[in-house]
């Protein structure tokens, strides 16, 4: 792991943004294409305008979640709010978009 990618959120803060993303469907899947950087870019693009994505990582895919989302995290310069089961939530406060409050 890269110095300074330690998450700067709160317990509270990412039982808050656990609570937010419940509802959410998974906005992209990382399946047998595994992890590259046109994933990333969309995952930028997306994130900027959502501020908390969920991400699945699908049956066929070879890649661990905890992996995949620790390195989504790290190369959108996200935080990485939790991985449960293939399922990735990944926050990042938005420059244009900001519509979540963080406790």
């Amino acid at each position: 792991m890269k110095e300074g990618t330690n998450t700067m959120l709160t317990g509270k803060q990412k039982r808050h943004l656990r609570a937010l993303a419940h509802h959410l469907q998974p906005v992209f899947q990382v399946g047998k294409g595994g992890m590259n950087e046109n994933l990333v870019r969309h995952v930028e693009e997306a994130i900027e305008k959502r501020e908390l994505l969920k991400i699945s990582v699908l049956n066929n895919s070879i890649e661990d979640p905890k992996e995949v989302g620790t390195w989504l995290a790290e190369e959108a310069k996200a935080e990485l709010v939790q991985v449960i089961g293939k399922t990735i939530v990944l926050y990042k406060e938005s420059k244009d978009y900001k519509t979540i409050v963080l406790p």
